[in-house]
């Protein structure tokens, strides 16, 4: 088995990896030099996996520690494509946060969101540049809520909310994203540095939309790496703009998810419908635009 993906390389162990919402298969390779990952998905996809890679290799430039490309190719049964990577030894960040202290967190915060300046600063491809936003498709995704089973008591403001705001959604010029950089897809080294795993969600688009995930699942691990993140990112002078725009993403984010997590079962709606309780508490109902997780982060830490 893999001896086309092997290429005489000696392979002490193979062993499936069950984790994420990926459905592609994913497998950890022990080598005489290191872990290797391996992923592996339908033929129908090696368009887009190619263009993965590709992106991986750009986003390898940086420097910072994460998977770097090994190889890629198509299987020998001619209905499977492969991509290797090498493997990130570490613990996820999100187990890691609530047992370090708060100044630490803050500091995991801050490392990220250097990070994420670097993806974003990559100069993206006039063929990767989109030709319009993702306002019409977020306004679908909406509709699609709200003729689902799953919609939530109480949430025609919130829906009203998006609506009336959606055009402050793409005013930024687009970057590279890495899609779903959150404290799931990061490693915490033995070095006690950051790495970046699992780029198969990298498209262009709006900067800001790469942070509404800090609401969906940073601010549940930790609120102070939460906040490093954001100030960080900006230098610590957050542009106005931003905050009325993540708003928008987040209260879209809270209704969508909770009709995308239908495919994986009762639990992961009920998780994204905690999550989305969590958002009306930080927002006030979207009362609010800066939530409260950030202002009384920083008002605590002013006090004392």
């Amino acid at each position: 088995m893999f001896e086309d993906i092997r290429k005489g390389e000696h392979w002490r162990s193979v062993l499936p990896v069950d984790k994420g919402w990926s459905r592609e298969k994913k497998y950890v390779i022990e080598t005489e030099d290191g872990k290797q990952l391996l992923r592996i998905s339908p033929i129908e996809s090696l368009n887009a996996k190619r263009r993965e890679y590709a992106m991986v290799q750009k986003f390898a430039r940086c420097g910072f520690p994460m998977s770097q490309p090994l190889d890629f190719g198509i299987c020998a049964d001619g209905e499977h494509v492969y991509m290797r990577l090498t493997w990130v030894e570490g613990r996820d960040l999100e187990e890691v946060l609530p047992e370090l202290p708060e100044a630490e967190q803050y500091a995991c915060g801050r490392e990220a969101g250097e990070i994420l300046r670097q993806i974003h600063g990559i100069p993206v491809a006039p063929m990767d540049a989109p030709r319009e936003t993702k306002q019409a498709k977020k306004l679908l995704q909406l509709e699609r809520y709200e003729h689902s089973r799953v919609r939530v008591p109480g949430d025609e403001p919130v829906i009203r909310f998006v609506r009336e705001n959606i055009d402050l959604l793409w005013q930024q010029k687009p970057v590279y994203l890495h899609g779903d950089f959150h404290p799931g897809n990061l490693i915490y080294t033995p070095e006690k540095t950051i790495g970046v795993i699992d780029f198969n969600r990298w498209e262009v688009g709006d900067p800001y939309e790469e942070f509404y995930k800090l609401q969906s699942f940073g601010v549940e691990n930790s609120i102070p790496y939460s906040v490093g993140q954001v100030d960080a990112y900006f230098r610590g002078k957050v542009p106005e703009d931003f905050w009325g725009t993540l708003a928008v993403y987040v209260a879209h984010a809270s209704l969508y998810s909770i009709l995308w997590a239908e495919k994986f079962g009762q639990k992961d709606i009920d998780g994204m419908v905690r999550r989305y309780h969590m958002a009306m508490e930080d927002y006030n109902g979207f009362s609010r635009t800066i939530p409260k997780w950030y202002t009384e982060y920083h008002q605590r830490q002013n006090q004392g």
